[in-house]
């Protein structure tokens, strides 16, 4: 996994070794319909009976951003191995990233909503999903991720933008791809086109990331940004996604 131009720093970024579900987004066909418990990005969400649909600070229905069913993705530790984890935004209201909603479903009922008339096309306008998207899901490893606060190695004295200064595009492209932590994922390093929130706030240094959602062709937080959400790992085990938070930004 470490190229072999990095070999000389293999020790070093053993110790950041993480395990990471990388996420690949496809558009769906205007002929293809997800069912309602499918992972995805946007759509129709999978929502019991008994739950009523997640309304905005207005009074106005949120839309889901992003669904994520853990029995189709690969096990990562910690993490739950089924149930069914969403995110709902604002439709207007998320930029301030105080208008969110996250919820989990620990089990699947066989009776479920299937009528949502009521999410109009004019709900989706300011969207940073501006389409359906299946999800596809790979395990991967990471050694590391150069805007996430919790990665400070050094090379040989040099930051990780000054040590690419003497590499070549390609071993660049090699370094970016175990290094950068870009991409859609479930946990591993995070991405920022700024900062590391949790690098200016003690109580949240030790919150992991829980699922990121990046710029892609038909998919942009903000001008080319990110998203990201952030939980404590205590949280992550018991179970308890009220405490997840949302985070984005862009360049």
């Amino acid at each position: 996994m470490i190229p072999k131009f990095l070999e000389e720093f293999k020790d070093k970024l053993e110790k950041f070794r993480l395990e990471s579900i990388k996420i690949k987004a496809t558009p769906i066909s205007e002929e293809e319909k997800l069912t309602f418990t499918q992972s995805k990005f946007l759509g129709k969400p999978y929502l019991p009976n008994t739950i009523d649909y997640p309304k905005d600070k207005l009074g106005n229905p949120m839309i889901l951003l992003a669904q994520i069913n853990f029995a189709e993705t690969p096990h990562l530790k910690n993490y739950p191995t089924d149930g069914i984890l969403q995110f709902f935004i604002s439709s207007t209201e998320w930029y301030d990233m105080d208008d969110y909603k996250i919820l989990f479903h620990p089990y699947v009922e066989n009776e479920y909503q299937t009528d949502f008339s009521f999410l109009t096309e004019k709900l989706y306008e300011e969207s940073p999903v501006y389409r359906e998207h299946k999800l596809a899901f790979e395990k991967a490893v990471e050694y590391g991720g150069y805007e996430d606060f919790r990665f400070d190695m050094d090379f040989n004295g040099e930051s990780y933008y000054e040590y690419q200064e003497k590499l070549t595009d390609e071993q660049k492209a090699e370094m970016d791809k175990i290094l950068e932590g870009a991409g859609h994922k479930i946990g591993g390093y995070a991405y920022f086109t700024q900062s590391d929130p949790r690098d200016y706030n003690n109580s949240q240094k030790d919150e992991i990331l829980l699922l990121q959602i990046d710029t892609d062709e038909e998919i942009m937080f903000g001008d080319s940004g990110v998203g990201n959400l952030f939980i404590n790992p205590k949280s992550l085990k018991e179970r308890d996604f009220d405490q997840a938070w949302f985070n984005w930004d862009c360049c």
